[in-house]
């Protein structure tokens, strides 16, 4: 009697631990990023362009004081959910830097290109590393993985791994709004938004059809709040034009992933919804333990990005976790976890 009484409770315990929380993002193998430089963890380091951060003070707050090439004084938002999935690091390392290699990228790795974009057009503004290349690294990757885990367990790995993508803004402040290109002659904004959501379906598709089943597609910000278009209009306020070309974007990838994921079998695909949260935390900074969220910590705080944000100039605060951004686009290491941490819970942590 006593026996099955412990046997009894062995299985209750068993059951509570497979459905919690834990349990659940112990199930993910790894974390495979694509996308710009909100989630880029130094890859633009190896390429030839003016878009980098791998020199003072960037990186100051991340671990070991170290510029890694990221777009923040720390860490970006995959960093955090990496730490939260219990991957076993606080970070997603780049696939080019030479500081490591396929054994640290089979529990995650990100292919994120700072200045990228969904369009191709967007990545040779500045030279980076287009999407269509970025997914060229990732079939490289797997053929590693293969070489290095044996192919069935590198595809377990690559079934098993949440799939994070950020990418979209460069598509708008940097191309088609800054005239850069052709874009704003070959399409109206909603023509334009259009065709993005249609080669966001195509990237997506072509991921499943190289193993990914767990994807999660983070939507755009309010991206006319971002300190470098509230100055670029003098009086302070938020570019609306750029954050209703946002709404409608994400509106489309959240029709086109529901009318996607019905078809691809065993495919888990999900809007990871920002906008409103983070529109949130400009609205009332305070509420959140901020002080300033018009302005970024470097400099002027209002164009400063890349070579302009400087380690030599004095006007930098000496608290980035006071400050919702870090330079004139990207939020600081504290904005991050915060945004980290709401999508883990409405999205990157709920893939069974």
């Amino acid at each position: 009697m006593a026996a099955a009484a412990w046997r009894a409770r062995l299985l209750l315990a068993l059951v509570v631990l497979a459905a919690s929380p834990a349990a659940a993002r112990a199930r993910a193998t790894a974390l495979i990023v694509f996308g710009d430089s909100t989630v880029d963890a130094g890859n633009n380091n190896a390429v030839r362009t003016v878009v980098r951060s791998d020199f003072p003070p960037y990186g100051r707050d991340f671990p070991g004081g170290r510029a890694t090439g990221r777009f923040s004084n720390g860490r970006v938002a995959t960093d955090f959910y990496s730490e939260a999935l219990g991957l076993g690091r606080a970070f997603v390392p780049a696939y080019l830097d030479p500081a490591y290699g396929i054994r640290d990228f089979a529990a995650g790795v990100c292919f994120a290109s700072a200045g990228s974009g969904l369009d191709v057009a967007t990545s040779t503004v500045f030279r980076v590393i287009p999407l269509w290349k970025q997914v060229e690294m990732f079939r490289e990757y797997k053929a590693r993985l293969a070489a290095h885990l044996g192919a069935a367990e590198a595809q377990a790995v690559v079934s098993g791994a949440v799939y994070a993508i950020s990418i979209g803004t460069n598509d708008f402040i940097e191309n088609y709004f800054a005239l850069t290109t052709t874009r704003f002659l070959e399409f109206t904004p909603a023509e334009y938004t259009a065709y993005l959501v249609g080669l966001a379906r195509a990237f997506l598709a072509e991921l499943y059809a190289l193993g990914a089943r767990k994807i999660g597609f983070t939507g755009l910000g309010a991206i006319g709040c971002l300190p470098l278009e509230r100055a670029r209009l003098l009086g302070g306020g938020c570019a609306e034009e750029y954050n209703a070309a946002a709404r409608a974007f994400n509106a489309g990838i959240r029709d086109m992933v529901a009318e996607l994921a019905g078809e691809l079998p065993g495919a888990d695909l999900r809007v990871a919804e920002v906008y409103d949260f983070f529109a949130g935390i400009l609205r009332d900074p305070a509420r959140y333990g901020f002080a300033r969220a018009d302005v970024g910590c470097c400099g002027s705080g209002v164009y400063e990005m890349g070579y302009t944000c400087s380690a030599w100039d004095a006007r930098t605060c000496a608290d980035a976790g006071r400050y919702v951004f870090w330079d004139a686009v990207h939020p600081t290491d504290r904005a991050n976890g915060i945004v980290a941490d709401y999508l883990l819970n409405t999205t990157f942590a709920r893939f069974s």
